[in-house]
């Protein structure tokens, strides 16, 4: 049968009923023998002591005489953390897609690498001990890496790669890489180690490793990247050191991402343009970038939005210094301007063209990191988001940023302002979070439409004197969104402005120092209700501070009387 994209109209991929056939083999395969993996080394199908039987074979067969699976070591890599085994692991991984399906398996060793290249029905098991080792990249001015080798070619640029990174726009140089492929995956307790990878960053050291340039021909650049494909599992293993991105996904649907731990360099993990995706039960410390990423750019060539997503029961971190949470050292930055730039967080965006929607982030820890941001700049429709039962601990912005801009970063004649609406914030604690507070911020003329926010503790470090209560930030429609980009903001809970329908309940804000910023401060705003909320006692500044507000309510609050305005300009209490 003939599978079709339902966006684009485009052709992916023809299956025969027989393919069908070997995919039920295949999993139920696998599964038999990921459990017994699991039970431990001494079972025969993942012992490694076996493997003189195996190299006779060149894999090892099922009772119905097909490969059950192939282990690296019988097509020549050895492990050895200096032979360069890439090309061996490429033959076993064609030899399991050319047997139909198969798990190619890592013993423990350290396998160097170059570029792998992952097909449908394939799978991947890294055995206890095991690591790919990204070999070293070229280095400015050079042709080749370690032992002359390259990584694969990056794809000739298209008319789109400028709106959006250089990272975003390529696959094929990376450690891992599938195109066009499906049902497939990683699994196991191994480690990807992107030792010779290039962050795609400023020249500025992140760790104890060489500098390479991402745009040179034959540098890896991303730990894995995958672009139109489906069906795909990655589970149980470590990414150290990723690259630009741990994981890249454009185009991906059906993906389940589940237990991996990711500590790295640039961004953990980032969802592109992809459908139906479950990431779960992942720790990232990522202190250069985002943790988690959903992104929805235009590096396929068209519109498709990000939808159907769900992270939850993840920790996202950026204050550990690179390599100590893998390790569980937990070593924290020393540098107090590492310290204050700490990332890794949640983020919807930048690359915000296509669109999100349909979308819950629940039950996850951020610790010494950005806040949550949902970003909407470039055209995208960001819709029907549900973010609860969220804790965090020492953050260096904003706990929550949602933003409705005008960078438009696409073609400018089809790139027009998106929306922002349908968000349900709920059972949000932060404290111990830096000056500024959460900022909720659309444009004159596109607002921020149907945001409920309720049951959210707020502790903030406080301490603004009261030149910075008088501010009037400015608008900066068509800056980069970021918490910081309107400089300090002249509250200390909520920062509100041009937005439609409000509802606020059950939020208590708390600063650390006293404060001369009001709680809440509202502007351009249609349609508020605030209900028993509390603001801090200690401070002498007024808990609301309206300008150009419509149909506000406050009520059931304590400390404060109940209060109704239809209209309200320059009005604080």
């Amino acid at each position: 049968m003939t599978i079709e994209h339902r966006s684009s109209g485009k052709t992916i991929y023809k299956v025969e009923r027989k393919g069908e056939r070997r995919m039920r083999e295949f999993r139920r395969e696998f599964l038999k023998m990921a459990g017994l993996g699991i039970v431990g080394s001494s079972v025969s199908l993942l012992d490694t002591t076996t493997a003189s039987a195996q190299e006779a074979r060149g894999a090892q067969e099922s009772t119905s005489g097909k490969p059950l699976f192939f282990d690296v070591r019988s097509f020549g890599a050895t492990g050895d953390d200096k032979t360069v085994d890439s090309t061996a692991i490429n033959a076993a991984i064609e030899a399991a897609a050319a047997a139909g399906g198969g798990t190619v398996v890592f013993p423990a060793g350290r396998y160097v690498c170059f570029s792998i290249r992952l097909r449908s029905f394939v799978a991947l098991f890294l055995q206890q001990g095991a690591t790919i080792v990204a070999a070293a990249s070229p280095c400015p001015g050079e042709a080749t890496g370690y032992m002359d080798g390259t990584y694969d070619a990056a794809e000739p640029n298209t008319a789109w790669d400028a709106y959006q990174d250089y990272g975003h726009n390529h696959w094929h140089n990376s450690l891992f890489w599938g195109e066009n492929i499906h049902d497939f995956g990683i699994f196991g307790p191994g480690i990807i180690f992107g030792k010779g990878l290039s962050h795609g960053g400023r020249p500025t050291p992140r760790g104890d490793y060489p500098f390479y340039l991402a745009e040179q021909p034959g540098v890896g650049n991303k730990a894995i990247a995958l672009k139109n494909c489906h069906n795909v599992i990655f589970r149980d293993f470590s990414i150290f050191k990723g690259g630009h991105f741990g994981l890249l996904l454009t185009g991906v649907d059906n993906v389940t991402i589940d237990n991996l731990k990711i500590d790295t360099d640039r961004d953990g993990i980032d969802i592109d343009c992809c459908k139906n995706v479950r990431i779960s039960n992942c720790s990232v410390n990522s202190p250069w970038d985002d943790g988690i990423c959903p992104k929805s750019s235009l590096a396929l060539g068209y519109l498709r939005a990000t939808e159907n997503v769900t992270i939850n029961n993840c920790f996202v971190t950026g204050d550990y210094q690179l390599g100590s949470v893998i390790d569980g050292s937990w070593k924290r930055h020393t540098d107090q301007a590492m310290h204050s730039f700490s990332t890794g967080r949640i983020k919807c965006g930048t690359e915000s063209n296509g669109g999100f929607k349909n979308i819950t982030i629940s039950n996850c820890v951020f610790e010494s990191c950005r806040g949550i941001a949902l970003e909407t700049v470039d055209g995208a429709q960001c819709e029907d988001i549900t973010i609860t039962g969220i804790t965090m601990r020492d953050l260096r912005q904003s706990p929550l940023f949602l933003r409705l801009g005008a960078r438009l970063r696409g073609p400018k004649e089809t790139t027009k302002v998106g929306t922002l609406k349908r968000i349900i914030i709920s059972n949000i604690t932060s404290s111990g979070a830096a000056p500024l507070c959460t900022n909720i911020s659309g444009m004159p003329g596109y607002m921020i439409e149907d945001l409920k926010i309720s049951d959210v503790f707020f502790h903030q470090h406080g301490g603004a004197d009261g030149e910075i209560a008088k501010r009037q930030p400015p608008e900066l429609e068509n800056a980069y969104p970021e918490p910081t980009m309107f400089g300090n903001l002249p509250a200390t809970g909520l920062f509100v402005r041009h937005v439609r329908n409000l509802e606020v309940s059950n939020l208590e804000v708390m600063t650390e120092a006293a404060d001369a910023r009001p709680a809440f401060w509202l502007m351009d705003v249609d349609g508020a209700d605030f209900f028993r909320v509390k603001v801090p006692r200690q401070s002498a500044a007024a808990a609301f501070n309206l300008n150009d507000v419509k149909e506000f309510r406050a009520f059931g609050c304590k400390y404060l009387k109940d209060a109704a305005y239809d209209l309200s300009s320059n009005r604080s209490f």
